[in-house]
């Protein structure tokens, strides 16, 4: 399928809702936005009620429609941007975008609004080459194409499931980072599109995504959520833990997995400070999981996302459980996400 043969009709945009103010945010991405339909997913932890301009094509979930899908005592799976992935759950169409309600349309070099709904579905629609790294980036791009002594027998590529775009502003830096250099900003602008390499891990954020959700739907789930005596947030760890499965599904299905364009613009946020000491815990769990990642392999009788999930968590349960219960409780949030995907998934409306 090509960009031209996309109807707007097969698109969802993902905003989760951390700020009740919409308005501003909205109104920025309104050339962008107005020509398709919107989930407005409200952090259950909002108490303000939302605000939203007039002219767009929404629905907006709030704590009330979680309780009602996965109950309340699992809603809090949901909580901060969390708050995506029941839009990703409820959702019905082929394409997902992904855009946090932190972020503006960015402008490209030549000071030009970048449409990264656009650039996304450009990504998803044109093949990905993770067997084999081109040097002119993405081949598919007008004006590239395949560099000399790439092989014939792999130009067609495979499909792309998955495109992570890129921020200029606040680049979505971690905690220590930001902490050490509070006035680091990114302003260099790259015109370029790369196929991540099979079985090269990489940090995904769902700050500026998009996917082919009938392709990789299952495998965007928020499994490593909790820890510790009541409900510490890991802040991004859900993130970092559901692009490292997405990331494993694809190279066992054979899929692709782009990085580059499009850029957004994000907002300065919250002190850093507050965000290490929500992070920490789960910055040194990173350096635990990132080598179990790299080294998982799933068997061939995992033929579908769903499939690759519960093997998943199955070898995280054997592996890294005994290590810490976290992980156990990982595994076991994402066999259940499996059968909640499943069992909203079966009727035509999740509500």
């Amino acid at each position: 399928m090509s960009l031209a043969n996309i109807k707007d009709s097969e698109v969802d945009i993902v905003i989760g809702a951390l700020h009740s103010d919409l308005t501003s945010f909205m109104n920025e991405w309104r050339p962008i936005f107005s020509r398709f339909h919107l989930i407005i997913v409200k952090d259950p932890d909002l108490k303000e009620e939302l605000r939203i301009p007039e002219g767009f094509n929404f629905d907006v979930y709030s704590k009330s429609h979680i309780d009602r899908v996965v109950g309340s005592s699992s809603s809090i799976v949901f909580s901060g941007y969390s708050c995506r992935y029941f839009g990703f759950l409820v959702s019905r169409k082929k394409y997902i975008v992904s855009i946090d309600d932190d972020c503006i349309p960015a402008k490209d070099s030549k000071g030009f609004i970048i449409d990264a709904v656009a650039q996304h579905l450009a990504n998803l629609t044109t093949p990905a080459t993770p067997f084999y790294f081109n040097t002119l980036y993405d081949p598919y791009r007008e004006g590239a194409d395949f560099v000399r002594g790439y092989p014939f027998s792999l130009r067609s590529g495979v499909t792309c499931a998955l495109s992570c775009g890129l921020w200029l502003n606040l680049a979505d830096l971690d905690a220590p980072t930001q902490a050490l250099k509070p006035g680091q900003r990114n302003s260099r602008y790259v015109d370029a599109v790369m196929t991540i390499p099979s079985r090269a891990m990489m940090p995904i954020s769902g700050i500026n995504i998009a996917f082919d959700r009938e392709a990789v739907g299952p495998a965007l789930l928020p499994a490593l959520k909790l820890a510790g005596e009541g409900n510490l947030r890991w802040e991004t760890m859900e993130d970092i833990w559901s692009g490292m499965c997405v990331k494993v599904v694809c190279d066992h299905l054979g899929l692709g997995v782009k990085s580059g364009l499009p850029y957004v613009w994000r907002k300065d946020r919250g002190s850093p400070i507050e965000s290490l000491k929500k992070e920490w815990e789960g910055v040194k769990l990173t350096e635990e999981i990132v080598p179990f990642f790299q080294l998982v392999r799933l068997p061939q009788t995992a033929a579908t996302t769903e499939d690759c999930i519960l093997e998943m968590a199955t070898t995280v349960k054997q592996q890294l459980g005994p290590s810490n219960p976290v992980f156990t409780r990982a595994a076991e949030a994402m066999v259940e996400w499996v059968k909640l995907w499943k069992a909203v998934g079966s009727g035509s409306s999740p509500l």
